[in-house]
């Protein structure tokens, strides 16, 4: 069960390689954003299957929801920023 979620792993950082690329060369600033969240998503994931791997989960549970709480807020604020900026 843990080489199962160990190519998960992997395949979902492959995923994240490819939300890296769109956050980068995205066409527009919110292809951008939408492109760096889920980065942010598909990293609590990981998180989350590494809590399998390492037979941790509540601990990794509670550090991927601070990063999820991190995540939210930085969207928030990045979004309030583009809308005063009035690029959006």
């Amino acid at each position: 069960m843990d080489s199962f979620f160990l190519w998960l792993g992997m395949g979902l950082f492959t995923l994240v390689l490819l939300c890296l690329y769109r956050g980068v060369f995205g066409p527009g600033v919110l292809n951008r954003i939408a492109g760096i969240c889920a980065i942010g998503t598909k990293a609590l994931v990981i998180l989350l299957l590494m809590g399998f791997i390492y037979r941790r989960v509540e601990m990794f549970i509670d550090i991927s929801m601070v990063y999820a709480l991190l995540n939210f807020i930085g969207t928030i604020t990045v979004a309030k920023y583009l809308e005063m900026k009035g690029e959006v």
